[in-house]
């Protein structure tokens, strides 16, 4: 069931999505007015958390890897979007989805349905695209050429509600976007001031918060020395300030540490590892028995190494150890696989 919490009134969590390219980097350096990603990061194979100010509103960008990046495995991708909702949770006021304004795909036209199996069915409702161009045009003559023009952007743009914003790739030469700020206040007003969320976001919510208890309880003797020390040192209201200080501090670092390694990050990982270690295994023998007994045991100790970094994505290794097969040798893995270890011999 998706529902809507009540956020923060004084920071928009911003969730950052990109389809393919540097887009979405360029846009978080564009929201903070600072050079958080490098013009030669073309992507991010983690996910990341960085606090700042959009035209004087705190805001918190939260960015994922690409949904479309071929350079990470799916196992990958999948781990990194729930990192994404363990740092942006109870949950994002608005997903920002970007492309380059000039190199649309058809490709990219599927998006809205990614999104909806990634985030959740109502997620539309708190999206907005965003566009990167090059150069410097009008915004004006820009956002007129959107409205006009008959390729698949548009049909993009209507599957997200209408909702839509340009930017220029060179953030240096922006003042803050203050028209970009409206159009997310807005929207979020329109939603009744409510941050998107849904099963997984509450699960985030509820490991994260579990793993802050984990950790306070881990750190207690150490805040208890802490306190010690600053009544010996300070007293009446300053004495105050400096444990305030002190807590929110603790707090703030406890907080990030259990956004980013949790309970249920950690689970997701082993099953990932666990996974791909016994396809990989499994895979590397099957490729091994061509050569012999001998090579059922080599290679399938490479492939259980070589599943395990990856995953779990055993069509990756498959396809990779057909192209190594002599052609006159090829053999049907699939049918190998079916045959030898999942049918029972007959007597």
């Amino acid at each position: 069931m998706d529902k809507r919490k009540k956020g923060s009134p004084t920071e928009l969590r911003l969730l950052v999505v990109g389809s393919s390219g540097p887009t979405q980097l360029l846009l978080t350096n564009h929201i903070l007015g600072r050079k958080e990603f490098s013009k030669n990061t073309t992507g991010i194979s983690d996910s990341r958390k960085t606090t700042g100010e959009l035209a004087g509103r705190r805001v918190a960008v939260i960015n994922a890897p690409n949904i479309y990046d071929k350079d990470i495995s799916q196992a990958k991708t999948k781990m990194e979007l729930r990192r994404s909702k363990c740092l942006c949770i109870p949950g994002p006021h608005v997903f920002l989805i970007t492309f380059d304004m000039e190199k649309i795909s058809l490709n990219e036209i599927g998006t809205p349905k990614l999104m909806k199996q990634h985030f959740g069915r109502h997620c539309l409702r708190h999206c907005m695209v965003l566009l990167a161009y090059d150069g410097n045009h009008e915004g004006a003559a820009l956002m007129d050429r959107v409205r006009k023009t008959n390729w698949p952007l548009r049909e993009l743009i209507e599957q997200y509600g209408g909702r839509f914003h340009i930017f220029s790739k060179n953030w240096r030469d922006r003042s803050p976007d203050r028209e970009l700020l409206q159009k997310i206040e807005r929207m979020v007003a329109s939603l009744g001031g409510a941050c998107f969320s849904s099963r997984t976001f509450q699960k985030a919510e509820d490991c994260v918060k579990k793993e802050e208890k984990r950790l306070r309880k881990q750190r207690s003797r150490e805040i208890e020395k802490a306190w010690m020390s600053m009544e010996k040192q300070y007293i009446a209201e300053e004495l105050y300030h400096q444990k305030d200080a002190y807590t929110a501090n603790v707090g703030a670092e406890i907080r990030a540490k259990a956004e980013l390694d949790n309970g249920w990050l950690r689970t997701s990982l082993a099953r990932g590892l666990g996974t791909g270690i016994v396809v990989g295994a499994v895979v590397g023998a099957l490729f091994g028995s061509i050569e012999g007994p001998g090579g059922m045991v080599l290679y399938g100790i490479i492939g259980g190494a070589v599943g395990g970094s990856a995953g779990g994505t055993a069509q990756v290794a498959i396809e990779h150890m057909e192209d190594r097969v002599a052609p006159n040798a090829r053999l049907n893995f699939n049918s190998i696989f079916i045959n030898r270890f999942f049918t029972t011999p007959r007597p």
